[in-house]
């Protein structure tokens, strides 16, 4: 293989990653990845940034910071790449396998990063495995799609890039059991809210008005204050405490509890999936969100078990209802989840990052499920995501934009 000749390979949630890895570093790589079995490579992956993570909490040091005094696990995901890459390169790799390098970054890292792996390119073999299409690399002209453990070449770019974003799900999203009550228009309110750690300022004069029934994506850079600002607004930031923070009615403080304040929201990122471990089925996973427990431990009601398989067949996934949660695919996880979360209608619903590394139609499917609730609902959805979602149908956007003083925030209309 000529050092020029670069490769993207496309997966979805059937592909099996660890093996066309380990099989690309092995003695005998795959068609048409032989000849670089006489070759040196180095992984660029978020598994080879964990193992250093790991290190570096076993023995205090990564052996990767390259003299930073800020530790390899305090920093952004763009930092923690940016100085990943470096460490690679030190190596001088014939070749590098890029494992999804542009996942959980902003723009601005994005950019970056794709500079750099530019002028890599020139004298280094570059091998992307890839979940969305916006994100192949310029350079590459090269490609194949990982089918389990096959590797396939198509004819166009095209056929492998099909998102099916025409995906429609059939019939009305389900009733809650309990409708939720809440008399006021606005739900959250954050006026001129501050936050700052160690004396670092995070968030400037935060002004943000949340209403009843309106959908808003929540975006920023890596290290805004995105994080921060889901944390006050879950009533788990005690940053929250003196200042204009309205919660569902209640100023932060003023004698609610946290389970006050989370009974009224259903809330999804994808580290949730970690906690269910067990052996918990589609229909136990739906009921136990109705109950707000991990896992099912009491006899499910007929309500329960009528509304679990009306939001099942709502998503084509019925057929699965005995299914073991852990044995889905990462996209159908997300799916269960998200519904997981809505199931009970909450007054407000967060999904943070609820892309984040899934294939281009794993992703249009959920993304046409989210504006679907919203047109459907009347429940508030807060959309967080470092990209913009092709077709996401948000009525607003809250736009974190990092300054010197603390991030401030910008209000668009979509």
């Amino acid at each position: 293989m000529k050092k020029e000749k670069h490769w993207a390979i496309f997966i979805d949630n059937t592909s099996n990653i660890d093996n066309f890895t380990e099989a690309l570093f092995s003695s005998a790589p795959p068609n048409p990845f032989e000849p670089l079995s006489n070759l040196r490579g180095s992984l660029f992956s978020k598994l080879t940034l964990l193992k250093f993570i790991d290190e570096e909490s076993r023995h205090g040091d990564s052996g990767i910071s390259h003299g930073s005094h800020q530790s390899l696990h305090s920093m952004s995901s763009g930092e923690q790449k940016r100085v990943l890459l470096s460490h690679l390169l030190e190596s001088k790799p014939d070749y590098l396998v890029l494992d999804n390098p542009f996942d959980n970054l902003d723009k601005q890292f994005q950019e970056a990063l794709q500079k750099q792996l530019n002028d890599i390119a020139k004298h280094t073999t570059i091998i992307q495995i890839i979940s969305r299409r916006q994100d192949l690399l310029p350079f590459i002209t090269n490609y194949a799609k990982l089918e389990g453990n096959t590797l396939i070449e198509p004819t166009t770019l095209e056929s492998l890039t099909n998102a099916g974003n025409n995906q429609v799900f059939m019939g009305s999203i389900p009733q809650p059991l309990k409708p939720m009550h809440f008399v006021d228009d606005l739900l959250i309110q954050l006026n001129n809210v501050n936050v700052s750690y160690s004396e670092r300022p995070i968030l400037k004069n935060i002004t943000w008005h949340i209403g009843k029934g309106e959908f808003w994506e929540l975006s920023g850079p890596n290290g805004s204050g995105k994080t921060t600002i889901l944390s006050m607004i879950t009533g788990e930031n005690p940053k929250g405490y003196g200042q204009e923070l309205y919660l569902f009615g209640h100023k932060k403080g003023s004698g609610e509890s946290i389970w006050d304040i989370k009974k009224n929201i259903g809330y999804f990122t994808p580290s949730m999936t970690d906690k269910f471990t067990g052996y918990h089925t589609l229909e136990h996973m739906l009921i136990s969100g109705i109950l707000d427990s991990i896992g099912l431990y009491v006899q499910p009601t007929e309500a329960q078990l009528r509304l679990a398989k009306e939001w099942l067949q709502l998503i084509d996934m019925w057929h699965l209802k005995d299914t073991l949660f852990h044995d889905l695919t990462m996209g159908q996880k997300r799916l269960v989840m998200t519904t997981r979360a809505m199931v009970k209608h909450p007054l407000l619903l967060i999904l943070d990052e609820p892309t984040a590394g899934l294939d281009d139609e794993s992703a249009a499917l959920l993304v046409s499920l989210v504006n679907k609730i919203a047109k459907e609902s009347q429940s508030t959805i807060i959309f967080v995501s470092h990209r913009t979602e092709p077709n996401l149908q948000p009525q607003f956007k809250f736009v974190l934009q990092k300054t010197q003083n603390g991030s401030k925030g910008l209000i668009t209309k979509s």
